[in-house]
Formats: C-alpha cells, sequence, structure tokens
C-alpha cells in the first residue's frame, strides 16, 4: 500500500546525495562570483569544479571531526590539487548550509505546488459531474437544508486554490540564499560576492542576515504545509463522516482482493482519508517547531539544527503523500445519489421548515408567529410518523394562511439548486471555463478532459 503512494521526486529532493551536491553547488558560485571580481584566478574555477562529494569519505572524516561541514570540505578538497584552497573562501558554514536548505525548500515547494494544481484538477472534475447530484447539508452532524455534493466540492476547489497561492507566497520567501559571513557583517566577503552568487543560483539575496536566515521564513514554509494538511484533514474527515454506515453516501476507492479487517471480512472502512487525518496532525506539530525555532540566541545557535533535520523534510515527504493519497481517493470516489436522496427524507419533509417559515412571513404573519407556527408541527414530526406537510396540512392556523396548494410546491429539492450554476460561473467551474483550464493542467494530471 505505500508503494502504491510512493513519491521518488520528494524523496530524492532530500537524499543525501542531493543535499550535499546542493552544498557543493552553492560553493562553486561563490567561487565564480570571486574569481569575477578578481579575487582568485579565472582558471581555477573550471578545476574547481572538478571536485566531486565521497560520501563515504566524508562518514570517515565525520568521525574524526564531528562537523559535517568541515569532513565535506576536506572530502572535496582531497578530490582537487591546489585550488581547493579557493573553496568555502571567506565563508561560514551557515552560508552554505542555509542558501542550499533554500535550494531544497524550493525544488520541494515545485513538487507541491504541481501536487496541488492536480488535485484541484480533481476535484473540479468531480464537482462539475456532481453540480446537481442533490444531497443532505448538515451543521452540527443534524440535517438543515439540501444542497448540492457538487457545491460541497467547488468549496474544496476554492480551499485549495487559497493553499496554492499560500505556498507559492511562502516560496517566494524561503527562496533566498546569504552569503554574508560570520555574523552577517560581510567582513570577510562583500554584499557584490553575496549578489552574484546568488544570481547563479537563481535565488535573491536575503537584505540582512545574521549569521543564518531568520527562521521565521522557514516557520512561514512549514505553516503554510500545516494549513495545506489540515485542509486535506478536513475533506478526508468530511469523506469518514459520508461514509459511516447510517449514511453511506460516498465512500473511498476499495480495490478487489483489499480486506478491512482480518475479524470481520464484511468491512471497507475509509483508512486512506483516516491516514490523511493523521498526517495532518504530525504536520501541524512540525509547525509548532518551526515557530519555536525563530528565537535563536544572539546572532544564531544551532538549537534549530536538529529539528529542522526532522521537520523540513518529513513535512515536504509527509505533505507530498497526503496529497497523493488524496487525490486517488477523490479519482476513485464512489458516489451514491440514490442513497443522499433516500437520506434527504429521513426527517419526513422536515428539512424544508425554513421554506414554509417565510412563506407565512410573505403573507403577512410576524417571524415570531410564523416561527412558533413552524416549529410546532416540526416537533410532531421528530416525535412521530408523519409527515411534516402532512401535519402543516392538517394544522388550521397554516392552512388559513397558506392552503395546500401553495404549501406542496414549497417541497421541491430543486429550489436549493437554483443558484448553483451562478456560484460555479463565479468560481470559473462551467464546464467550458474548466476545459480551457484543465487543458492547461492536462500533462502533468494525466487527465483526460473528456472525462468532463
Amino acid at each position: 500500500m505505500i508503494e502504491r503512494y510512493s513519491r521518488p521526486q520528494m524523496k530524492r529532493v532530500w537524499s543525501d546525495e542531493n543535499k550535499f551536491a546542493k552544498w557543493r553547488e552553492v560553493e562553486f558560485a561563490v567561487c565564480e562570483a570571486w574569481a569575477e571580481l578578481g579575487v582568485i584566478p579565472r582558471e581555477a574555477v573550471p578545476k574547481i569544479k572538478l571536485a566531486r562529494v565521497n560520501l563515504k569519505r566524508m562518514e570517515e572524516i565525520l568521525k574524526e571531526t564531528h562537523h559535517d561541514m568541515t569532513a565535506f570540505l576536506r572530502a572535496i578538497s582531497e578530490t582537487i590539487g591546489k585550488e581547493s584552497r579557493f573553496i568555502h573562501l571567506g565563508l561560514t558554514s551557515s552560508d552554505v548550509i542555509d542558501t542550499a536548505l533554500s535550494l531544497q525548500l524550493d525544488e520541494a515547494a515545485d513538487i507541491l505546488i504541481q501536487d496541488i494544481k492536480e488535485l484541484i484538477a480533481v476535484l473540479a472534475q468531480k464537482a462539475i459531474e456532481h453540480k446537481y447530484t442533490v444531497m443532505m447539508g448538515r451543521t452540527h452532524g443534524v440535517h438543515a437544508e439540501p444542497l448540492s455534493f457538487g457545491l460541497k466540492l467547488a468549496v474544496w476547489v476554492e480551499e485549495m486554490k487559497r493553499n496554492r497561492h499560500r505556498l507559492s507566497e511562502a516560496k517566494k520567501f524561503i527562496a533566498v540564499g546569504k552569503i554574508s559571513g560570520a555574523v552577517g557583517t560581510y567582513a570577510t566577503l562583500s554584499p557584490a560576492v553575496e549578489e552574484k552568487a546568488c544570481a547563479r543560483l537563481k535565488l535573491a539575496p536575503s537584505p540582512v542576515s545574521s549569521q543564518i536566515l531568520q527562521r521565521d521564513r522557514h516557520a512561514q514554509f512549514t505553516t503554510t504545509l500545516a494549513l495545506i494538511a489540515s485542509s486535506l484533514e478536513k475533506f478526508a474527515t468530511e469523506i469518514r463522516g459520508l461514509q459511516r454506515t447510517e449514511t453511506r453516501e460516498v465512500e473511498e476507492p476499495f480495490s478487489a482482493g483489499q480486506t478491512g479487517s482480518s475479524a470481520m471480512p464484511h468491512k471497507r472502512n475509509p483508512e486512506l482519508c483516516e491516514r490523511v487525518s493523521g498526517l495532518a496532525r504530525l504536520i501541524r506539530g512540525y509547525a509548532l517547531t518551526s515557530m519555536e525555532n525563530i528565537a535563536l540566541w544572539h546572532e544564531r545557535d544551532i538549537s534549530h539544527s536538529s529539528t529542522e533535520r526532522i521537520i523540513l523534510p518529513d513535512a515536504c515527504l509527509a505533505l507530498d503523500y497526503s496529497l497523493a493519497i488524496f487525490t486517488s481517493v477523490m479519482k476513485g470516489l464512489q458516489v451514491y445519489p440514490q442513497r443522499m436522496k433516500k437520506n434527504i427524507g429521513l426527517t419526513k419533509g422536515l428539512v424544508f421548515s425554513q421554506r414554509v417559515m417565510l412563506a407565512l412571513i410573505d403573507k403577512g404573519l410576524s417571524r415570531d408567529k410564523a416561527y412558533k407556527l413552524v416549529q410546532r408541527n416540526a416537533m410532531k414530526a421528530w416525535k412521530g410518523n408523519k409527515q411534516f406537510l402532512t401535519l402543516l396540512k392538517a394544522d388550521p392556523e397554516v392552512t388559513a394562511i397558506l392552503p395546500a396548494e401553495e404549501l406542496e410546491p414549497l417541497f421541491d429539492h430543486q429550489y436549493y439548486l437554483r443558484y448553483v450554476d451562478e456560484v460555479f460561473q463565479r468560481l470559473g467551474l462551467t464546464e467550458a471555463q474548466w476545459r480551457e483550464k484543465f487543458e492547461a493542467a492536462k500533462p502533468t494530471t494525466g487527465l483526460a478532459p473528456e472525462a468532463l
């Protein structure tokens, strides 16, 4: 099951190979900047770029130095000659580590943004498909008034659009480099080195820094991931609720041969959605740690370092995985419209109580009087076996104002869908509008617009 949702792209971003390749990339960019400024010989740069990272050798040196940057520098220096003296010239460890981390986070953000785009496409497709599928709207877990399942999904589409925007903004704040030396004074290099190196790395130079990039940037990124995970949990929780045996309006995919319980062969559990809910809790915990990392001593300490080695890769991996799971759930979601209609009737027509009350008010009754008349009959329907409409027709106070021929049209499910087209139009979710957007997303989603 885990392999089914394996995410090799994100794993590669957070691999040791990619991490140290990014360190090397930063070191080379700084050497090129020094050469451009005439501080080191231009002819040294091609030789410096021959330096390679040997992870096994790094591990050997690390046992001696207990410092990953010095182990890295010695290991790559051993692969070239005297030009190695120009590597790390004027730098402190965080110049390389923080700038390289920004490159990794930038890569991770691109993957997650693409994941979100795919989920939006799937949700939009499902929303359009079920634009007129009537179901029960619930507040406090209790039947309220009908709505369409498509409208419920349209709310999710818009929420994921906001999440995509949030992540794009967080990406901007984390896509920065810091090459300012110990405590950020540029004493051993210059702002020009930083600007030139960052330009080569396609990062914006931090306008000002201490010995590190300030951790509010990383906290914004991680809390954004937590927000996205929380949205996924919200959606997953709704599906879990609608999949309850007593409700059974939708079901997450259940493949042939799949088992839901080792003891009970009949079980079809919403385990994928439950997994999404559980991972959201984990990511929110990482967000709290990221905020606690903001307050460091003076120009820096390394209390943030140990936690970031866990929370940043894990938050990205967990969210990438959650997005993959939930997109798969929505692609294969089983929807039961007949069950939805049956559930609307469970309360014997009580869901139309507001329409009756408003009709009485429209006839000139005070709101308080209309409310009491309708509630009186509603409570009888709750406690007895008679239909709400039947009780209203038998109430002379009601029929004196609203005769039966005027009451009956108020009990029409379609009334609640009368503005659904307008809402979908506002959201750009008409079939024609979405087809154009869907075509643009097609290369990454792998979905055919004909499915609309």
